[in-house]
């Protein structure tokens, strides 16, 4: 069974910008900077006839162009953090492309997402970090320049099965904008 999801991806400059905030937090997993997306609907580890329904729905989708802007950095966790994201503004075109996702993954009959969509890009996952670490790490790469972009294409992504993870390949890119 594949384990995927549909994305964003992001483009090698805006990547190579980003993975300059790798480094300096104790108890961090850097992601790959070839890794980095931003996630549309994660859809999980499911069988090879739906993956391929969700394929052949999201052919059908065109969406109009959407700019993306990573804002800033930020934590997932609360009291217990686990992931250092960088943040991406939430627009109307992204979330209407998002809700597009939700809507082809549940009439392919997948449950409902539980989670509120929160657009960004993960820089780590963390294990231990102490807060103290976190608000330092923050406060010193916190302020870097806003970054924006304009994707041509959204994908379906496949990872490692059962475990998650990259690396992440390619399963089938389809075009945003005039091309599409």
């Amino acid at each position: 069974m594949p384990r995927l999801f549909t994305g964003l991806e992001i483009p090698p400059e805006i990547a190579a910008r980003l993975a300059m905030l790798r480094g300096g937090l104790p108890g961090a997993r850097w992601i790959e900077p070839a890794d980095y997306h931003l996630t549309l609907r994660f859809i999980g580890d499911i069988d090879r006839r739906t993956a391929r329904d969700i394929a052949d729905f999201l052919a059908e989708l065109r969406p109009d162009p959407l700019t993306l802007t990573i804002t800033g950095l930020d934590v997932f966790g609360g009291a217990r953090p686990h992931a250092v994201y960088a943040s991406v503004a939430l627009t109307r075109p992204l979330a209407d492309l998002q809700a597009d996702h939700e809507r082809i993954i549940r009439a392919a009959g997948l449950a409902p997402e539980k989670r509120k969509f929160t657009p960004h890009v993960t820089l780590a996952h963390l294990r231990g970090a102490s807060p103290l670490d976190l608000a330092d790490y923050l406060a010193t790469r916190g302020g870097f320049p806003r970054i924006t972009f304009s994707p041509e294409r959204f994908v379906l992504f496949s990872a490692r099965e059962q475990i998650g993870g990259g690396p992440y390949l390619v399963e089938v890119a389809y075009p945003i904008g005039p091309h599409a």
